[in-house]
């Protein structure tokens, strides 16, 4: 089958990537864990002793960036609706969080632990149809933020994927609400044409 001249150019950007190129060298399962490392130099979301939850987590490129960093002393607790291969220092929970017995699998491997970091690079499956598109992405943010809002104890974090467009504006009033600081981050390896940028909540008011 023929590929559309928009799949044959994501392709070709893709294997031109430098990221997915210095990925591939540094073991990452995905060029993502660089955005994540550039935020966290930033704001310092995570660190030794963290507990995080990673939400969309596969293929795991930001699990595997945060579980040195929390070390033995702290956890990582991932879900996604894929399979993710397992990672020293991850648990990993597979299936829709929203569902409630998925979601009370994640809190039973919090083991009474609140939650200091929650991540998520959730994105939906691309129709391509931009409307469409942007609907399914908010209603994930906004899924993340509020699972954020039940696990996080006062003073956490929260960092997540955003597109810009229909209802952008509206959900960072809405993570406003709950945190101190809100700061909208662009990292180097996010693409300069895509609409992501990640929103970067400090200081949960609980």
């Amino acid at each position: 089958m023929a590929r559309s001249k928009t799949s044959q150019k994501w392709l070709d950007e893709h294997v031109n990537d430098p990221y997915v190129k210095k990925a591939q060298m540094d073991g990452y399962r995905s060029r993502a864990s660089y955005k994540l490392i550039e935020i966290n130099e930033k704001d310092k979301l995570y660190r030794s002793g963290s507990v995080v939850m990673d939400l969309g987590s596969a293929p795991g490129g930001w699990s595997q960036v945060v579980a040195p960093v929390v070390g033995e002393s702290g956890r990582v607790i991932a879900s996604d609706i894929l399979p993710m291969d397992g990672l020293d220092g991850v648990t990993f929970i597979q299936g829709d969080f929203t569902d409630e017995a998925v979601y009370e699998e994640i809190i039973q491997a919090l083991e009474g632990d609140q939650v200091d970091t929650v991540i998520s690079d959730m994105a939906p499956n691309m129709s391509g149809v931009n409307t469409t598109d942007q609907y399914a992405s908010m209603y994930l943010v906004e899924l993340a933020l509020d699972m954020a809002r039940n696990v996080l104890k006062p003073g956490g974090s929260f960092c997540a994927k955003v597109f810009q467009g229909v209802g952008y504006e509206e959900y960072v009033k809405d993570v406003r609400s709950s945190f101190d600081k809100v700061i909208v981050r662009k990292p180097a390896a996010s693409r300069p044409r895509s609409r992501e940028v990640y929103l970067v909540g400090k200081g949960f008011k609980g």
